[in-house]
């Protein structure tokens, strides 16, 4: 059998100021590190033959404080990248409110009517994460592999995996920051046995 242990990043500094980050990057907060690594104590009985991570900054981070002093490989994959979400990329989401009211509507709500402005369509990231994630489970077959990625990816491969209509992208459990996912598959398919699971999150006090 075949396990995927999917995750997103812990909190960035852009999330707290609530900014669309796509793909372009910010820092983990100090409540972001801490998510990564109360996920990290989660997993420390787990072995993890490998790490994939996205190449993103807060992806890698997050895939570090996980991996903790264990040795295994981290290895970047630019295809497990949040989706690219051109002009709105670093602005705050009370300003794309201000200026695209009708594809910020659509965008949350209705991804299949969603039109960018110089970024990816949902169905555009849906087929890149999907074509890369068909590849890694067929290399590391019969391995438990950890992937570190983002919510819209981390969407995308839900909707690929319960072979969901591009419409019902954001159905389902929310992905808050390091949720764990967990895959299972074998000879009879692919199934889901954890999805958006925090209760790994300790008290702040």
């Amino acid at each position: 059998m075949t396990k995927l242990y999917i995750t997103r990043h812990g909190q960035t500094e852009w999330n707290l100021e609530g900014r669309m980050q796509g793909q372009k990057d910010s820092q983990l907060t100090e409540l972001g590190e801490k998510q990564a690594s109360w996920l990290g104590e989660r997993l420390n009985d787990v072995e993890i033959d490998i790490i994939i991570s996205s190449s993103s900054g807060r992806a890698f981070r997050t895939a570090e404080i996980i991996r903790g002093d264990r040795d295994i490989e981290i290895l970047t994959n630019d295809n497990f990248k949040e989706m690219h979400i051109g002009e709105w990329e670093g602005q705050l989401h009370s300003e794309i409110e201000k200026n695209s009211p009708d594809e910020q509507k659509n965008f949350w709500n209705f991804p299949h009517l969603y039109e960018p402005c110089g970024g990816e369509t949902f169905p555009q990231v849906l087929e890149r994460v999907s074509n890369e994630i068909e590849k890694v489970i067929s290399e590391y077959e019969g391995k438990n592999i950890l992937l570190v990625t983002h919510a819209i990816a981390l969407k995308s491969l839900i909707t690929h995996f319960e072979k969901k209509d591009i419409e019902d992208l954001w159905t389902g459990a929310f992905m808050h920051s390091t949720c764990l996912n967990i895959v299972e598959i074998d000879k009879d398919g692919r199934k889901f046995i954890l999805q958006g699971d925090i209760s790994h999150y300790q008290n702040e006090e």
